[in-house]
């Protein structure tokens, strides 16, 4: 077993998926610690350990071996099976971001769903670096796009295509209290941890 291949091939595999080390440790029941000793080259795991780490991943075990890593041509998946992403204090804006595609290695949109519950903190103005696609789902809510006075209320069924850095907020909508939206983002780098934002 080449050792230092199985390390390389794990972190290749998590980043494919847009997961972070403290991601990976929660799935896979391990320390933060420990993931990133395997990842570095430090140790040397079980396979009992290799097994959930290939688990929390999603692949088969003989994967983390693989010499070569192609993108699969499909995956299949349903809007319950969602990764949860936490970025930005997002729980604090009672809003939580579910990645959808992340088992597809090499994509080049990235999907999430994400939904809104009333919270008393508002989140200011962002702007991302790639173009997105929001379809509203379930509920209403308040789309702000450029300033205050651009608003548009949005009910389910509707969608927005939006280009690269418009300055955008959303809110749920006064008698809403639980919204929930398909948002695509264009290219691979534009995945929500790597959002470009005026303020927060």
């Amino acid at each position: 077993m080449d050792l230092l291949q199985l390390s390389g091939n794990i972190r290749r595999l998590r980043l494919s998926q847009k997961m972070t080390v403290e991601q990976l440790a929660s799935k896979s029941a391990f320390s933060k610690g420990f993931i990133s000793q395997v990842e570095n080259f430090r140790i040397t795991p079980s396979l009992n350990a290799l097994n959930r780490i290939a688990d929390a991943l999603g692949v088969p075990l003989p994967d983390l071996f693989q010499q070569d890593h192609k993108a699969p041509v499909y995956t299949f998946g349903n809007l319950s099976d969602g990764e949860e992403l936490f970025r930005d204090d997002n729980i604090k804006f009672g809003i939580r971001y579910f990645a959808l595609a992340y088992r597809q290695i090499g994509r080049k949109m990235n999907p999430f769903v994400i939904e809104y519950t009333p919270s008393k903190e508002e989140r200011e103005f962002m702007m991302h670096d790639t173009e997105e696609f929001f379809l509203l789902l379930e509920g209403e809510l308040d789309y702000f796009l450029m300033d205050d006075r651009t608003v548009r209320r949005m009910k389910k069924g509707e969608f927005l295509y939006m280009q690269a850095n418009t300055p955008h907020r959303v809110t749920l909508a006064p008698a809403c209290s639980y919204a929930k939206a398909l948002l695509v983002y264009g290219p691979a780098d534009a995945a929500p941890e790597k959002v470009s934002e005026k303020k927060k």
